[in-house]
């Protein structure tokens, strides 16, 4: 009797226990589910943000010629590539600062065309003051090529320039060439990539997991 009673607590334990178990594991896809979702949906998110930072390091190397003064080629024109161009500054400038350097948007006259550049001697600007004119040589520019709406960052020259003349844009449209910037110098950009896609796949496989316990 002594051991048929034992053996039902020892039964019945073994029964509770495992009871406890499934629910400690049903919790636990309760609670990781929705946090592994969410990080893949901000990874995806902050991944898509930099998805054109991403593409121009993998874009050809060999800049586009957009030609100069009196003769560019508009049909060459494609947003997030590697460009030159010619042209005539225009007579004012937006000012503003990178860290402690001072940069000028100025726009190339009768074009569309807008170069983010370092300011030159002569430049010099400081917070609350006046900007001086831009430096009125002509010149010449690689970089970057953004179409104005994939520019957000630099709005206040685009808005500028347009309000002062000098540029025209093209169907509605400005566009910036940021100097300096070339494909596959930012490997920074490169890492914070793969980093994010690590965390979207990491807590797809957590999430996957979870599921399957669950069930």
């Amino acid at each position: 009797m002594s051991d048929d009673l034992s053996t039902q607590r020892r039964e019945e334990r073994e029964r509770r226990i495992a009871e406890l178990e499934a629910r400690v594991r049903r919790r636990g896809v309760g609670v990781k589910a929705p946090v592994a979702l969410l990080g893949m949906v901000v990874g995806g998110v902050l991944l898509g943000l930099l998805w054109k930072d991403v593409a121009y390091f993998f874009s050809p190397r060999t800049p586009v010629t957009l030609g100069a003064e009196g003769e560019y080629r508009y049909e060459r024109l494609e947003s997030n590539r590697y460009v030159q161009v010619h042209g005539v500054p225009t007579t004012r400038g937006a000012y503003g600062r990178d860290g402690e350097e001072v940069y000028v948007v100025v726009g190339l006259k009768e074009s569309p065309f807008l170069v983010k550049r370092g300011a030159l001697p002569g430049e010099e600007w400081v917070s609350g003051q006046v900007p001086r004119q831009p430096d009125q040589r002509p010149f010449g520019v690689r970089g970057r090529l953004l179409v104005e709406d994939e520019a957000g960052h630099y709005q206040g020259g685009f808005a500028l320039l347009r309000e002062q003349g000098g540029v025209w844009p093209r169907e509605g449209k400005l566009w910036l060439v940021v100097e300096g910037e070339r494909p596959g110098a930012d490997r920074g950009v490169v890492w914070v990539a793969l980093l994010l896609l690590t965390v979207i796949l990491g807590n797809a496989a957590l999430l996957l997991r979870g599921l399957r316990r669950g069930h």
